[in-house]
């Protein structure tokens, strides 16, 4: 039986923090339209075999947006997450930044692989990369990696794993902990997002000792915050 780790943040922490306005995306960037994303789709999964696998660390776990065909338990060997990218826009704002989760170098990952549904392949990829990618500018955050599965050693298209073009901090757990307990902008809150992330992992019997450390932290945070 796999054991059930407590999750401390709930709900009621998440509307705790206050809403806040800011911009959805960096005003700077260019945005990717079809045909640049059914480009990039080409590039990235030419002589790539069907269906195509993705591996979801975070939010594509809970929320992958796109057809599934099949999914199973994959371990990415060489991978470990982290929030490491900061944000002023989406679930940040400039006077409440957050963070983005990521994949850095070393460890292991434990997530799913998510097979593309046949027939699906050109509307599913415009989907994932124009919510993973979404700019020119962060076009390079996509790559195959190595997954260990039950059914041996495949690869899988992630994205942000050592992240290209964009800033990185490296921040202590507790440092992390303060800003994503405050952290809110167009999209929602910091809080909200490791909140669903965690139970995505929870639902299917994932652990991770950092996110779960990291929850139990941003609730106490948010506590000490409210009184």
């Amino acid at each position: 039986m796999t054991k059930a780790w407590p999750i401390t943040l709930s709900d009621c922490h998440v509307a705790r923090v206050p809403a806040a306005d800011g911009p959805l995306y960096d005003p700077r960037w260019r945005m990717l339209d079809d045909g640049d994303l059914d480009l990039l789709a080409a590039r990235l999964t030419a002589g790539r075999a069907r269906p195509i696998p993705i591996f979801a660390y975070g939010s594509l776990i809970w929320n992958p947006g796109f057809a599934v065909g099949g999914q199973r338990r994959g371990t990415a060997n060489g991978w470990h997450r982290s929030f490491s990218i900061p944000l002023e826009h989406f679930r940040g704002s400039p006077d409440r930044p957050g963070l983005m989760l990521a994949l850095a170098s070393g460890g292991q990952c434990e997530g799913l692989v998510l097979d593309i549904a046949a027939g699906t392949e050109t509307e599913s990829l415009r989907a994932i990369l124009k919510r993973e990618l979404v700019a020119h500018e962060l076009a390079a955050n996509a790559c195959w990696i190595t997954v260990e599965t039950d059914r041996g050693i495949e690869e899988a298209l992630t994205f942000y794993a050592d992240p290209v073009g964009t800033p990185v901090e490296r921040l202590t757990i507790p440092q992390q902990a303060r800003r994503l307990a405050h952290a809110a902008g167009a999209a929602g809150s910091g809080a909200e997002y490791l909140l669903r992330t965690v139970r995505g992992l929870a639902e299917h019997g994932i652990h991770d000792d950092y996110i779960w450390t990291l929850q139990h932290q941003v609730a106490r945070e948010i506590e000490a915050a409210a009184a």
